[in-house]
């Protein structure tokens, strides 16, 4: 369910508004512009200390802080509803920025809730509760996210109008927030035993404890060279994914995919792949490891970009769209599965929200800070789709040989746990 929650919010601001944006004239180049709300994702650990600490009053630290973020959301949708393009265009990205803001945060608390839940002599099931928290994640961004593009040509409802069915599933996620059990975690005492007396008193104590130290476990635990390699390795890994995701629904409109087709491919059989190939995947790590899980689903990745480029040559083929959202699914799939895996397995649960926000932020990073140019490089190209699947493709390369390097360091932290 809360995979669900977590994914669905994108839907919002990423495929729905995309379409929107595109159907009233906007340019490629305006409506990548618009993927830098993305950014938030990339930037929500430095907030992230405070989920952390802070409690929400009636409700527990983890599921209040889920509570409040959904009501954000539908508030955010709401006012969507009564936007238009062509007067609004301001406001629109506005609402667009705070349902980011609401769902960076969320994901803070929501990912702090799965690692939580797991216990310590348990961390063998991280890929499995990975597995299952990507197929909810899918189920929001491409199963629900399927039903805007079915009724905007089914129905004689604008996208505006849209945004007041979205915000409706929002209110039952929120009720099933209210009905969730706070996981029973003696936070404050994991904190002490990790962090030791301090000198400090006061309002310095609390800073120490909540925005520096969590920080400072990580890169002292790991050495300073290492936790970067972590870090690149995150950023990378998915960058080439990142730019086709952008692109794609501006993309499919282009090449002449109509909205019932992009909703039933792009979203309702991509969920279904996606929620089988998690599974799957999970099972997979499970069994060899999520080194090898993170090896396949890069050399994937890079495969399924390819079949975009076909596309492109071929045109609106519905035969090789099919194939190659079974193949994207695959890889979108097994790669977030293995990629939450092996950001669980860095956490400490003392900080679990904070430092999974650190590294989740940098994973997200491309999709939402450097793809956001997306648009020009196509506009640069003149329009050549072809070549730019071929070069999103072959951005996955530098990570594949960051993870060869980094590859003795993983398999050493997963037999360890």
């Amino acid at each position: 369910m809360f995979g669900i929650a977590s994914g669905f919010p994108w839907i919002m601001i990423g495929s729905v508004l995309s379409a929107w944006l595109k159907d009233e004239g906007l340019s490629r180049s305006a409506i990548g512009l618009f993927g830098a709300i993305f950014a938030v994702y990339s930037f929500n650990w430095i907030w992230s200390p405070l989920v952390d600490r802070l409690k929400i009053y009636g409700f527990g630290q983890r599921k209040g802080w889920i509570f409040m973020m959904q009501c954000g959301v539908l508030l955010c949708c709401i006012v969507m509803s009564q936007l238009n393009a062509g007067n609004h265009l301001f406001w629109i990205a506005l609402c667009g920025f705070m349902i980011a803001l609401c769902s960076a945060t969320q994901d803070i608390a929501i990912d702090g809730y799965r690692i939580d839940v797991i216990e310590s002599e348990e961390r063998d099931k991280m890929s499995a509760a990975s597995a299952v928290a990507t197929a909810g994640w899918w189920t929001g961004y491409g199963g629900l996210g399927a039903l805007p593009f079915f009724l905007a040509d089914s129905t004689d409802w604008y996208w505006p109008q849209l945004y007041l069915i979205i915000g409706g599933i929002m209110v039952l996620l929120i009720l099933g927030t209210l009905f969730t059990k706070e996981p029973d975690i003696d936070r404050a005492a994991m904190r002490k035993a990790v962090q030791g007396a301090s000198n400090n008193q006061g309002a310095l104590l609390w800073v120490q404890q909540t925005i520096i130290f969590p920080f400072k476990e990580f890169f002292t635990r790991n050495g300073v060279k290492v936790a970067l390699s972590f870090l690149l390795f995150i950023f990378l890994f998915k960058l080439g994914e990142a730019f086709l995701g952008r692109m794609s629904i501006v993309f499919y409109k282009e090449i002449g995919f109509t909205n019932s087709e992009i909703g039933g491919y792009s979203k309702l059989l991509n969920w279904w792949v996606t929620i089988i190939f998690s599974l799957i995947g999970g099972l997979i790590n499970i069994r060899y490891g999520i080194y090898r899980g993170l090896m396949i689903a890069g050399i994937a990745m890079a495969a399924s970009n390819l079949m975009f480029a076909v596309i492109a040559q071929v045109g609106p083929d519905v035969k090789l769209l099919t194939a190659a959202v079974i193949v994207d699914g695959f890889t979108a799939a097994w790669s977030t599965v293995a990629m939450v895996a092996f950001i669980s397995l860095l956490c400490n649960k003392a900080f679990s929200a904070t430092q999974y926000a650190l590294m989740a932020s940098l994973s997200v990073a491309g999709r939402t800070l450097v793809a956001s140019s997306s648009g020009f490089m196509v506009d640069y190209l003149d329009g050549n789709w072809s070549v730019f699947f071929i070069a999103t493709a072959l951005m996955v390369i530098p990570s594949l040989l960051f993870l060869y390097n980094i590859r003795e360091r993983i398999n050493t932290m997963e037999a360890n746990r």
